[in-house]
């Protein structure tokens, strides 16, 4: 599977999903780096059918409107330290990558991780 991390998120989540086997860039490794747009974002979703992960609720909306971008992983922890978040997606990632290749919109908050159909 492949990622793009949104840039509310660190970049050391797209290292931990590499390190974990799989494809992961930050938008910081974009051209126009963390300035890149939502359509920019969604559009290199598109053609390299990567997951966004984000928490902005933007691309909810997009995603419910349009159907883009394809597969959606939204952050709703609120605010939290960069280790718990990189030990609550760890602690979760099997259940996550199940759930996301049966589905196209995961939530994940501190308490649950849920698969919107």
């Amino acid at each position: 599977m492949k990622f793009i991390v949104d840039a509310q998120l660190p970049r050391r989540l797209a290292y931990e999903i590499a390190a974990m086997g799989e494809d992961a860039i930050h938008t910081l490794d974009l051209p126009a780096r963390n300035l890149s747009t939502d359509s920019v974002i969604t559009r290199l979703a598109v053609q390299e059918q990567r997951v966004v992960i984000t928490k902005d609720s933007d691309f909810v909306d997009s995603f419910l409107l349009k159907g883009e971008p394809p597969k959606l992983l939204f952050i709703t922890t609120g605010n939290i330290t960069n280790n718990d978040l990189i030990h609550l997606l760890r602690a979760n990632w099997n259940e996550l990558t199940v759930m996301l290749s049966q589905g196209d919109y995961v939530e994940l908050s501190r308490s649950s991780l849920t698969l919107h159909m």
